[in-house]
């Protein structure tokens, strides 16, 4: 979905300024769903004003600027709820964990475990979080609050149950596949009697 669209879906839920919609996304409702830009949001919520699917009006503040505070029209409803009816791009997962878990045989086996650990804490945390009352303000919040809590927790249990694999791999000698090629000229040379045998082999199998 393009920025303007989940701007008109964060108004949707109220009335809000720019900063308000930007953390959102950052760590507020919308950070488990979708990324949306400081850079971003600003120029999207100027185009939908232009569009008349959004209003501005500005609030004074004592010893500040006044700040801009959207809200979404009629138009804006419906162009929202067109929007959720077109075809939904794939889900994208991005990992800097599993990246260097992939090089695991790379690091120490306090590296790894370390990192393990770290993740460990991040999705019990979060399927803590997400065990809680939900704060997104729709009837079907306890539905995706839910999954999401499935899902951390999930992560959780994989981990505990397989981290030894990857924390094994850490730190162990290099598999063939894995290990440096010799350089040519330090490579011990074979002996005499065995490049004759070689060489005498391949012109029987030749004639």
């Amino acid at each position: 979905m393009d920025v303007r669209t989940l701007c008109l879906g964060a108004l949707t839920l109220g009335d809000a300024t720019g900063y308000e919609i930007r953390k959102m996304f950052e760590d507020g409702v919308f950070s488990h769903f979708l990324e949306a830009s400081y850079g971003s949001i600003y120029p999207a919520l100027t185009r939908l004003t232009e569009e008349g699917l959004v209003t501005c009006h500005s609030e004074q503040q004592e010893k500040r600027p006044d700040k801009k505070i959207y809200a979404v029209t009629a138009k804006g409803r419906t162009a929202f709820t067109e929007a959720l009816l077109e075809p939904l791009a794939e889900d994208k997962f991005r990992s800097e964990f599993l990246f260097v878990m992939l090089f695991a045989h790379l690091l120490t086996p306090e590296r790894v475990k370390g990192l393990i650990d770290e993740k460990l804490s991040e999705h019990k945390e979060l399927a803590e979080r997400l065990s809680g009352p939900a704060d997104i303000g729709t009837p079907a919040a306890d539905f995706i609050k839910d999954f999401g809590a499935v899902v951390h927790q999930a992560s959780v249990d994989y981990l505990e149950k397989n981290r030894h694999k990857v924390e094994a791999i850490a730190g162990a000698p290099s598999s063939r596949a894995h290990a440096p090629q010799q350089d040519e000229d330090a490579a011990p040379s074979a002996s005499p009697d065995k490049n004759k045998d070689r060489r005498q082999k391949e012109l029987a199998r030749i004639r």
